[in-house]
């Protein structure tokens, strides 16, 4: 008789514990009952707790927990559950405690991982909440052959994580967590296109799975394919609108598609719930910053700080504003953190750009130099860039694209002269140009857009060669294929738009087959003005050629030959070209002469350009919001005792440049 009252109530809580997530009333009654039964029983207690936790009765769960984990300290679950009644009561430390007792029980406890991850992400404990995380995505991991890769992963061992996913996924190719575990791993090593496929082909096995759906719609946001992205992310947001790494995503994904106003609603938003969370600060910082609103971009890098002390991409954030000068502790701070030597080469490398132009800015260049120096030469290990693979792509692009085939495939391509390129290379002058111009009615600026590039890239190593034997129509369907990727960040109905991608010189070719009546521009600059004003930027991905000043230079001699190729095969005047130094010096001639080749009648707002209203995305940002000032021509100057290694990688391109 005894064996069966306690089948009867072992089945009894078995019933309730399954009613739990479905219907967590019906679970508190069951729970209550079988109490009833047996006065005290701790698996009921936990059940009766966690279904008042459930339906928001905090105080209620909590006033059974508390005993409950006293008699039991050593009940994972029982301690999970009493620090999800804390965080629910607002008792944030006290919950972090018992969800650290209960991990501590149980590291497979995935669940206790993920809320102990989003509480110290709420107090800003960002290092500590992305540990927590990665725990939990551990946890979730059953499969014992897949393990071992992705403890190699969590602790950072990459390569080794790869080489086991790899391994594995040749036995097993249709493994859905193995490709994600791949995908997660790609991320990591900043390789987000091979990141892509192997989570694409993850999803497309399990289309449930959101932990890869986020996954992917990342590997797409950082490759800027927003317009990608936000489907995923919309689904995302459907299911739990609550998720602080789906909105922050959202929010990236919406500033990149010019969404400015609805971006910087949801970092507000993430800001109201986790206003102790220096990333979210850091991100509202940059989304103030593209729209404009320098002194709150400024206040919000520093709030970044405050919280997060070593946030050292903060310091990046105003040193790339220009114009925020840093306070005397600043720089001591910096200087500080930039001793220690357990510093990350990602931060350390940020608080070399940063405290150079502090140190630019206070008159000591041979120090600020010295700090570009070092921050270059640690992000040129990160970034590998083969000048001598450059050279060589440029050479067979002056081989494919000749005057012949222009002559030849006249006719072709997409007929809409909305698109305006402008081209050349970073710091330049050409978001000064894209600003004048979008100050037109005519003209809408956008961003630097990656659209020709991803055309590019989507013919392999055969590119530029293959585009010889593209008929009319596929070379048609490739501009109208540009057309159409780009129509998502066109939100004001002009007729005609910017994309401001200084990289595609190297694609004029391209340009000019598949969208023959689109403008093209060269922003030109003098090459040591330019090579040093790009030398001592940070860039956040893209520009590999311009941490060391003989990179840059070949590279500068290599754009410089390239359009002098481009000017001779195709139309006298097909592309303009526009010196910054004469714009800055005869600003009305110059935007006339602008205006005039793209087709557009002179309006007065390109001159007062620096009061046109709209997002500028790069770090020329706060510059073109200014009217046209000359003490940027010279300020190269007082670097030149350290410019040989440029002067001698330009050769003669130092002297012909303007041509």
């Amino acid at each position: 008789m005894a064996e069966t009252v306690a089948l009867g109530l072992v089945q009894a809580i078995e019933r309730a514990a399954a009613q739990l997530a479905d219907d967590p009333a019906i679970a508190g009654e069951q729970a209550h009952a079988i109490l009833t039964r047996a006065p005290g029983d701790p698996r009921a207690l936990l059940i009766l707790a966690s279904a008042r936790r459930r339906l928001g009765d905090f105080t209620a769960a909590h006033a059974v927990l508390a005993p409950l984990a006293a008699a039991y300290p050593r009940a994972a679950r029982t301690q999970y559950e009493l620090g999800l009644a804390s965080a629910g009561l607002g008792q944030r430390a006290a919950a972090i405690a018992a969800l650290r007792k209960a991990t501590a029980l149980s590291r497979d406890l995935a669940e206790a991982w993920r809320a102990l991850g989003d509480l110290l992400f709420a107090e800003g404990e960002v290092d500590a909440a992305e540990a927590a995380f990665d725990e939990h995505r551990l946890a979730l991991i059953k499969d014992a052959a897949l393990r071992p890769a992705a403890e190699a992963l969590i602790a950072g061992r990459l390569t080794e994580a790869e080489q086991r996913l790899h391994q594995l996924l040749s036995a097993r190719p249709n493994d859905a967590t193995a490709l994600h575990l791949l995908g997660q791993t790609l991320l990591r090593r900043d390789r987000f296109g091979a990141a892509q496929v192997a989570l694409a082909r993850s999803l497309a096995i399990d289309p449930t799975h959101d932990g890869v759906r986020f996954s992917y719609a990342t590997a797409l946001f950082r490759q800027q394919k927003a317009a990608e992205a936000l489907p995923l992310l919309e689904q995302l947001m459907a299911r739990d609108g609550a998720d602080a790494a789906y909105r922050n995503l959202l929010a990236g994904c919406l500033a990149l598609l010019g969404e400015d106003a609805r971006a910087l609603a949801l970092y507000e938003g993430l800001l109201a719930d986790y206003d102790r969370q220096p990333q979210v600060w850091l991100n509202y910082g940059h989304a103030l910053r593209a729209v404009g609103r320098g002194a709150e971009a400024v206040a919000a890098y520093r709030r970044c700080l405050a919280l997060g002390p070593g946030f050292t991409d903060a310091y990046l954030g105003l040193a790339n504003l220009k114009v925020a000068a840093f306070t005397p502790d600043e720089v001591a701070v910096m200087t500080a953190l930039a001793a220690r030597k357990e510093l990350s080469d990602d931060h350390r490398l940020q608080l070399h750009f940063a405290l150079g132009k502090a140190l630019e800015d206070a008159g000591d260049h041979a120090a600020a130099f010295e700090n570009y120096a070092a921050g270059g030469r640690m992000r040129r290990a990160q970034t590998p860039y083969d000048p001598d693979a450059h050279t060589a792509q440029l050479l067979r692009a002056q081989a494919v694209f000749t005057r012949s085939l222009f002559e030849d495939r006249a006719d072709c391509g997409e007929p809409s002269d909305a698109p305006i390129f402008i081209v050349g290379l970073p710091r330049s002058g050409s978001t000064l140009i894209e600003q004048m111009l979008a100050s037109h009615s005519a003209v809408e600026g956008t961003m630097e857009l990656p659209d020709i590039g991803q055309i590019a890239a989507g013919f392999g190593a055969g590119y530029p060669e293959r585009l010889i034997g593209l008929t009319d129509a596929d070379l048609t369907g490739l501009g109208k294929t540009y057309l159409d990727t780009t129509r998502a960040h066109r939100k004001l109905d002009r007729p005609r738009f910017i994309d401001k991608m200084p990289n595609n010189f190297a694609h004029i070719g391209l340009i000019q087959l598949i969208l023959p009546k689109a403008v093209i521009i060269d922003a030109r600059r003098h090459p040591l003005a330019t090579g040093f004003s790009a030398f001592k930027q940070h860039f956040a991905q893209g520009q590999a050629f311009s941490y060391d000043l003989t990179d840059l230079g070949r590279y500068y001699r290599d754009y410089v030959a390239l359009m002098a190729h481009f000017d001779a095969v195709l139309p006298p005047g097909r592309v303009l070209r526009v010196i910054y130094e004469d714009l800055v010096e005869d600003t009305e001639a110059q935007v006339r002469r602008l205006l005039s080749h793209c087709r557009l009648e002179f309006e007065s707002a390109c001159l007062s350009f620096h009061q046109t209203d709209r997002a500028v995305r790069t770090v020329s940002s706060e510059q073109v919001r200014r009217p046209i000032f000359r003490d940027g021509l010279e300020q190269w100057r007082h670097f030149e005792p350290w410019l040989d290694p440029l002067k001698a990688a330009l050769g003669p391109s130092v002297e012909s440049w303007r041509r």
